[in-house]
């Protein structure tokens, strides 16, 4: 099923289209910030008419700084999650951790599942001249900088339960055959309960959401590769029938499975 960065990269839907329409680059979090950012991530684009790109959120808050002034905090999204670029511009993001917002938070991080904040509502209103300096900073060296010394200022404790969160997040990824959260359980070690407060505290979405969205990236990443026998792999990545595979399937990437498989490799 391939590693967590491979998985990362599984997120953005119709990726050939995409690969035309902006460039995306990342780069590693400093040292010292690892322990709560999985990384930066950097947007550009230069557009002649708007584009609307599909997103299969991860479990994972973000926090961008967008041309024309936008910084805000992104919680995890439930469902697909569409952003339209146009003109020219660009975005400088941090991605945490699964758990690894948490401690910046004075509540859990379910507080945020669904919501996009102005950073003033997370951060307090001497952010705003940050975020500013790091939208207008032309390079990105200096403004991922710049977002370093934002989240330093905070000064966050380590956190044990991130690396918990984070490391039982990383067990769904990386093991295909984990269909279930009593899976998840067994294998490891960890009773169902705390799984469920651990997730809700530290992750923002339940285990089970996890795991279908594991699985459903996984689905539309063989999708664009090449066509699927569909009722196999409903049934290998855990689903009763094809049928309520394929109404997953296209509530998560806005059609079906074998037209986006088409899509995916001719348009």
């Amino acid at each position: 099923m391939g590693g967590i960065e491979q998985t990362r990269q599984r997120g953005i839907l119709n990726p050939r289209t995409a690969a035309e329409r902006f460039r995306l680059t990342r780069e590693p979090a400093p040292a010292d910030l690892a322990r709560f950012v999985d990384g930066y991530w950097i947007l550009h684009w230069d557009l002649t008419r708007p584009h609307r790109q599909r997103v299969l959120t991860h479990p994972m808050v973000h926090l961008s700084f967008t041309t024309g002034g936008r910084a805000r905090v992104t919680g995890v999204v439930r469902d697909a999650f569409t952003e339209e670029i146009s003109g020219a511009g660009r975005v400088v993001g941090v991605r945490f951790r699964p758990g690894g917002f948490r401690p910046f938070l004075t509540t859990p991080v379910s507080a945020l599942t669904g919501r996009t904040l102005d950073i003033e509502k997370v951060f307090g209103p001497a952010a705003r001249t940050t975020a500013d300096a790091i939208i207008a900073e032309p390079s990105v060296a200096a403004a991922l900088d710049l977002a370093a010394g934002l989240l330093r200022s905070r000064q966050p404790e380590p956190d044990p339960a991130v690396d918990e969160a984070a490391g039982l997040v990383a067990a769904i990824i990386s093991d295909p055959s984990v269909l279930r959260v009593s899976q998840l359980a067994t294998a490891t070690g960890v009773n169902t309960r705390r799984l469920q407060r651990l997730f809700a505290e530290y992750v923002g979405v339940g285990p089970k959401w996890v795991i279908r969205r594991a699985r459903m990236q996984e689905a539309a990443a063989r999708a664009a590769a090449a066509p699927q026998d569909w009722s196999a792999l409903a049934a290998e990545l855990g689903y009763a029938d094809q049928a309520h595979f394929t109404r997953d399937f296209t509530t998560s990437t806005g059609t079906s499975p074998a037209r986006y498989s088409w899509l995916a490799r001719t348009v």
